[in-house]
Parts: structure tokens; sequence; C-alpha cells
């Protein structure tokens, strides 16, 4: 069954979707569910090629599309591009900051500017571009979607860079929603788990072995970027008009199991450390 069958298609015709990091992966998937529910969408990102080929992609869709260059570190590029965005749409009804790095490492090796690039890109780049969209979201009383992660909430080895992040996100949705609910802009978080087709997933099975991934699922299967997309829309849609200061797992259950099998899995791929341990 696709999101069609329970979606209208024209549910957001006349609205306009801004996506940060929406090149490619679980984002573009997220572009791609609302280009066919009727949204403008806006993505940017730090790779020109990358929007450009997801910008024929969602006009295949049918959607009329903007792609900004910037990089959500940069609160001045941002702001450009969320010009830029209604210059062309109009003010926009739905953000998503979805723009993230993510690498293994431990942390006795973890850089201190590792650490601050995954913070940055992560955690500042979603405050730069709430405040930067806030003014329009005030004028559509639209909605932010953070993308978090299982890491925000449950301690996984190897990503404590990541955690601290998706943590502080998780805290900044929240703030939000609390603060910004007077103007009527609705906040909530959507942690994935593993999905099929991401970059990060497809390196992770390449060394570890689909099967390690899918046994940690309760659901004993991937997820798919529609099935991100869909609660996505979800949110921004109607049906949730009364929810915001959430976090909404769409992980088949992984956040049950724990991180043991990721770490393990992990941990047998990663070199030895300097001291021999």
């Amino acid at each position: 069954m696709s999101f069609l069958d329970v979606l209208k298609p024209g549910l957001f015709t006349d609205r306009t979707l801004f996506v940060t990091g929406g090149g490619s992966g679980i984002n573009l998937g997220i572009a791609r569910v609302f280009a066919q529910l009727g949204a403008n969408i806006t993505i940017c990102g730090r790779t020109e090629a990358k929007l450009s080929s997801a910008a024929a992609e969602l006009s295949s869709l049918g959607a009329q599309v903007c792609t900004v260059v910037a990089d959500v570190r940069d609160y001045a590029a941002v702001a450009e591009a969320f010009g830029a965005s209604e210059q062309r749409f109009g003010p926009v009804d739905t953000v998503v900051c979805g723009a993230a790095g993510n690498f293994v490492a431990r942390a006795e090796d973890l850089s201190a500017n590792g650490f601050k690039t995954v913070v940055d890109i992560d955690l500042l780049g979603s405050f730069n571009a709430s405040r930067a969209g806030f003014s329009q979201l005030r004028q559509s009383k639209g909605c932010l979607i953070f993308i978090s992660a299982a890491q925000a909430y449950v301690p996984f080895a190897y990503q404590a860079h990541v955690g601290a992040a998706k943590a502080g996100v998780d805290a900044l949705m929240r703030n939000l929603a609390l603060e910004w609910g007077v103007y009527g802009i609705r906040c909530n978080s959507v942690a994935p788990g593993p999905i099929e087709g991401t970059e990060g997933m497809k390196r992770l099975g390449e060394v570890s072995g689909r099967d390690t991934w899918t046994s940690m699922i309760p659901l004993g299967r991937y997820g798919t970027t529609d099935e991100v997309g869909a609660i996505v829309a979800v949110l921004a849609s109607r049906l949730g008009a009364y929810v915001t200061g959430a976090q909404v797992l769409v992980d088949g259950g992984q956040g049950l199991t724990g991180s043991s099998a990721f770490n393990q899995a992990v941990a047998a791929v990663l070199p030895p450390t300097t001291d021999g341990v």
C-alpha cells in the first residue's frame, strides 16, 4: 500500500515545504512525498550537483522546485535560502531541519573538531533553519519538523558526538514548541530507524551484513523513506493540528531493543586503538 492510498494527493497544494539537507537520503524522500501531495518544494544543501539531481526528480513528480546551495552552519546563507524560497513561493508552511553529519568513532579517538562538526551541522544547523524560517512560519502558522535519531534517547557506543547533537535537537524542539505555540507554530521531531537506500545503511550493511541490522528491529526489516515522509506529512497536515512538542519514532521498534547489536557490529570493524585495546 502506498501513502497515496491514504493521504489525499492534493493535500499540500499551494503550500511550501523547505528542507535542509534535501539533496539526498531521508530528506529527499520526505520531499518526494510532499511533491506527490501537491506541495511546492525548496531544498537547500552544500552540493549543487545533488540539489540539481534532486530537483529534476521532484519536478518529474509535478512539483515546483527551488534549490539553494547553503551550509546550515552559516546563518546568513540559510537566511538567504529562506528569502529565495519566499520570493518564489511565498511564506513556507513546513520546515524540515534534516541536515546531519555522522561517522563512527571511539570517544577517545574523537577529535574536538569532529565532535564540533557534527554538533554544528545537526544542532546549530537546526537552530539556524528554525530561526531563519520563524517569520515565515509565523505568517503561515506552520510547523517545524526536526529529524532526530535513537541516539538522542539511547546511548550508542562510538556515537558520543551524534548522541549529544541529537539530544540537543530534541531539547531545542521542545523549547520552541513551548515558546512558539503562541504564534500557532507547531514543533515536533521524527526519529527514523534503519532506512532502506540511505548512505549510512549502505555503509553499515556492507561491513556487517544486512541481517545484523534487521535482527535488532522487531518488525524485521528496514523502513523506507516514504514511510518517514508519510509521518512528516501527517504531522504537517490538519491531522496533526494538536500535536506539538512530540518525538515520533519511525523505527520499526528498534528503540525497544537498545543498542547492543549496533555496538557489537561496529566494534567488530573498527580499527584497533593505538594502545592495542
